[in-house]
């Protein structure tokens, strides 16, 4: 932290002063920058992007650039982990640039799972609206914390950890997640190490899991690596 000396002249402890206000402060951080304008509905159409999208001249926004109804159908949970999200996001749901918001439906199978995964731009808060949920994160000193969660029930995941979703219950299950930007990022764990392009070395893999060549080549197998 910038210390200032009060035996400093003026002109120093101004130019201090002037640097610690240029400083970014965390809370500045946290999410997607404020608009500066009523909206602005991405255009995706455009060649270039900085940090978000183009807007659509005003002329050619319509109600519809602010309704998106994908959220309203199950998705097919017959994947190799039993579980469909489907995003509402700036790529889906133009009208969200600039608003730093975003949510996701994730419907489970039974025993389904949405696999360890992070989103790097953003704060999640999870809300269960059928079903019973294991929703758990893991912080960066290695501590979990989890909740099973039912209907009406919601958990905060901080931005940037590892967390993950488990249908726990004897039926499917569906939850919402909702986001204070509007494109959060999703790495997930098992489909970052096992099926990057190109691939991890499996000595990396071996050497990280302590494991042998086998069950890394079967782990790649599974997911079609």
């Amino acid at each position: 932290m910038m210390k200032i000396n009060p035996s400093a002249s003026p002109l120093y402890m101004l130019s201090c002063l002037v640097m610690l206000l240029l400083l970014p402060l965390p809370s500045l951080l946290a999410s997607d920058p404020d608009p500066l304008q009523d909206f602005c509905v991405a255009d995706l159409s455009a060649s270039t992007s900085v940090n978000g999208f183009l807007c659509k001249p005003a002329s050619n926004v319509s109600s519809d650039d602010f309704f998106f109804d994908g959220l309203s159908k199950e998705g097919n949970t017959s994947t190799i982990f039993g579980s469909n999200v489907t995003a509402a996001n700036v790529l889906s749901f133009p009208g969200l640039n600039t608003l730093g918001s975003s949510i996701n439906r994730v419907d489970f199978a039974i025993g389904g799972i949405n696999p360890p995964h992070s989103h790097p731009r953003s704060t999640e808060t999870d809300l269960v609206i059928s079903g019973q949920v294991l929703v758990g994160f893991v912080t960066t000193g290695n501590v979990y914390f989890s909740k099973v969660l039912t209907a009406g029930q919601i958990f905060v995941i901080p931005r940037g950890l590892v967390h993950f979703q488990k249908n726990v219950g004897p039926g499917k299950a569906l939850i919402f997640t909702t986001f204070n930007s509007q494109l959060p990022g999703a790495a997930v764990v098992p489909l970052n190490l096992f099926t990057a392009t190109p691939s991890i070395p499996n000595d990396v893999l071996t050497k990280t899991f302590q494991v042998g060549d086998d069950v890394v080549n079967s782990i790649k197998s599974k997911f079609g690596s």
